[in-house]
This record gives structure tokens, C-alpha cells and sequence, in this order.
């Protein structure tokens, strides 16, 4: 039986927070998101915590206080990443890269992403955001994050009226990719609790 039709208890249910990743005026990124979002409905396995950086409003410049307090709005956020069983990033490709924004919001946490997985839903030009994709990898690698090996790739070239990807096969692409999220989330969830992760010396 697939992970989208077993049944769940409400304390079973895994908690995975969607990034937009990027924060510029009439982005494509937030449509995205709203796509993906009618694509975790059905299913009786998550809950869903859309966490938009262009509305989280984190400093640019990281904090080093000799008291270790943090901003109002790194610590909202971080409260929100601690409580995330996994994540799916919604990234754009920005020359050949991934947006400034969404690595500013990767280094204002770490203990936050550490042994949990993150899942990419990428859009761009011909290559699909696809190049961000595999710099991000790199990225989470260095959080202690895994990331899945299937994402969602989108053409802009390729979307609706409402901004929402066209292109057959997308849903699938979604379909496949949450699955796979969501065992590597109660996988590291379950080894969390029984073994807590220890990421450096």
C-alpha cells in the first residue's frame, strides 16, 4: 500500500514545511507553491506548513550577539523549521544559481535542518531550474540534510493562466516526489527519536 493511502492517525501524521524560495515582486514561485500545495490534499500522511520567505522577512546580515539572542523573525521561523518532519523547497534558477534570499534562509539555521530530508520543486527556462537544484544539494549537504533524488522540474514556457505548470507527467513528478519525502521524513523522524543526531564535534 502507498504511503498516500495508508491510513494515518492525526499524532501519526508527518509535518513538512513548503519554502518559496524566492522573495522578488510578481514571482513565479508563489503560484508554484499554490500548485503544489492542491497536490498534498489528498493525502492522509502530512500536514502542510507554507512558510513564504518573502513574508518571513529575515535579516540579511547573520546575528553574532555575545548573548546568543536572535531576531523576532529568525526565531519565528526557526520555531517553525524544528517543528518540520521534512521540507520541499520551491526554487527558482537565477543565473545559472539558486536566489540569494533562499541561501540566506538555509544559513540563519542549522540544528533546524539536520537529519531531515528537503525535496525541490524547481522552475526556470529550458533547464527547469534544475542547476539550483543540484547547487542546493551541496548546500543541504553541509546542514546535514539528505536530500531525494526526484523533484519536480518546471518550464515557465509551460504554465497556465493562474501561473500553475501544464506540462504532463508534473503531477506524477509530485506524486512520486512526496512519497519519497515522506518515508525518508518518518524514516529520520523515527532514528531522531530513538538516536539523537549529533552533526559535528
Amino acid at each position: 500500500m502507498s504511503s498516500s493511502t495508508a491510513p494515518t492517525t492525526t499524532i501519526d501524521r508527518l509535518r513538512i514545511a513548503v519554502i518559496i524560495g524566492s522573495t522578488r515582486p510578481g514571482r513565479a514561485g508563489k503560484p508554484i507553491a499554490d500548485w503544489f500545495l492542491t497536490q498534498t490534499r489528498s493525502r492522509t500522511d502530512i500536514e502542510v506548513d507554507l512558510i513564504d520567505l518573502a513574508d518571513a522577512r529575515l535579516p540579511v546580515v547573520l546575528a553574532d550577539n555575545d548573548d546568543g539572542s536572535l531576531p523576532a523573525e529568525v526565531t519565528a521561523v526557526g520555531e517553525r523549521l524544528a517543528a518540520a518532519d521534512g521540507f520541499v523547497v520551491v526554487t527558482p534558477e537565477y543565473n545559472h544559481g539558486y536566489p540569494a534570499a533562499l541561501k540566506n534562509a538555509i544559513d540563519w539555521f542549522y540544528d533546524e535542518w539536520s537529519a531531515k530530508p528537503v525535496a525541490f520543486v524547481s522552475y526556470g527556462g529550458a533547464a527547469k531550474g534544475i542547476r539550483a537544484v543540484e547547487q542546493l544539494r551541496q548546500v543541504f549537504a553541509e546542514v546535514h540534510a539528505t536530500t531525494t533524488r526526484d523533484g519536480v522540474s518546471i518550464d515557465l514556457g509551460h504554465t497556465d493562466r493562474l501561473g500553475w505548470p501544464s506540462s504532463p507527467g508534473v503531477d506524477g513528478a509530485a506524486k512520486l516526489m512526496l512519497d519519497q519525502l515522506t518515508w525518508w521524513s518518518r524514516a529520520l523522524r523515527t532514528a531522531r527519536a530513538e538516536h539523537p543526531y549529533v552533526a559535528a564535534a
